[in-house]
């Protein structure tokens, strides 16, 4: 695949990374797209920290990112091994506001993210991620379902 020459901004494929089997097969589907596109990926970990204010919110906050950051080192080095930049982007918000704000800032193409072996009417009861995600996106959303 050729450079681009135009000076529109690269789009990127945000994924949401935790340590779900449906989480680690997106990766593996989020690192062949951007791949074959030729794209960089931005690695997103959304995490809101409770309550709002405060000393003991600051601690939380901070405890977040840095478990935020810790996760998804395992899926830079794996995009690192491919040969796929990547950004990393720890949000202090729920996961589905989170990346629909990363792919918004980073022009998205695709928002990548695994889902769990739960029912549909389980996801629209509780608020899965991919189901609150294919509800309130404007970008178009890959659900990469877990392994068998």
């Amino acid at each position: 695949m050729g450079r681009r020459h135009d000076r529109r901004p690269r789009r990127r494929f945000p994924g949401r990374r935790d340590e779900s089997t449906g989480a680690a097969r997106a990766l593996r589907v989020a690192l062949e797209m951007a791949l074959a596109f030729g794209e960089p990926l931005v690695l997103v970990h959304g995490a809101a920290a409770p309550g709002g204010v405060g000393e003991e919110y600051r601690s939380h906050q901070e405890a977040i990112r840095q478990a935020g950051r810790a996760a998804l080192h395992p899926a830079v080095e794996a995009a690192d091994e491919m040969g796929v930049p990547t950004t990393v982007e720890v949000v202090d918000d729920k996961p589905a506001p989170a990346l629909l704000e990363a792919a918004n800032r980073h022009h998205a193409r695709v928002i990548v993210v695994g889902s769990w072996a739960e029912s549909p009417m389980r996801g629209a009861l509780l608020g899965s991620t991919p189901h609150k995600l294919l509800h309130l996106s404007t970008i178009p959303v890959l659900c990469v379902p877990t392994d068998g």
